[in-house]
């Protein structure tokens, strides 16, 4: 019987938490020729229990080919679009923590990144903004500039930080007129 006892027994357990003595099961990609995990479940077809299990660049590929709608006249799809946008209103009424991140509680971090980058104030208006990158990318541009590639580079940072901030405020304003 000695062969048969366990080491878990009393304080400090011999063996780490959550060890077992059996082997991992780990469940492979169902991508032909894929041989990483596949610890990403996607179904297999609308509304259908089944699942395939992708790893995480297989099932990228796989949902950006996903059509929600397959199969569904236009009448059909704007209803079940109208009934899942009504079930997931409370969603939206939590939206202001889409910022989710550090940040004064106004903007994000690439929010504050990109307005340091145009050299402005985190609560400055959208005109400034504009104004500001205006005068930024005139002053930087490639064409005015043509042999300075620093010149260059500072010119695809001040576009990007436009970017961001003219792409938050769009969405700030989408989310505005949805309430």
């Amino acid at each position: 019987m000695a062969g048969s006892r366990s080491n878990d027994w009393g304080f400090p357990r011999w063996r780490s938490y959550g060890g077992e003595r059996g082997t991992t099961q780990v469940r492979m990609c169902d991508r032909d020729g894929c041989g990483r995990a596949g610890d990403r479940p996607a179904p297999k077809s609308p509304n259908s229990p089944e699942r395939w299990y992708f790893c995480e660049e297989h099932a990228g590929e796989y949902n950006r080919g996903w059509n929600y709608f397959e199969g569904l006249s236009a009448e059909e799809a704007a209803a079940r679009e109208k009934a899942e946008r009504g079930t997931a209103s409370g969603y939206a009424e939590a939206s202001h923590y889409g910022w989710g991140g550090s940040g004064d509680g106004t903007r994000s971090r690439d929010e504050l990144r990109a307005l340091e980058v145009l050299g402005l104030d985190p609560h400055v208006e959208a005109d400034a903004i504009k104004t500001a990158w205006r005068k930024l990318a005139k002053a930087n541009h490639p064409d005015v500039n043509q042999n300075d590639p620093a010149a260059a580079e500072r010119f695809q940072a001040v576009q990007t930080a436009y970017e961001v901030l003219r792409a938050a405020d769009e969405r700030r304003e989408q989310a505005q007129a949805r309430r």
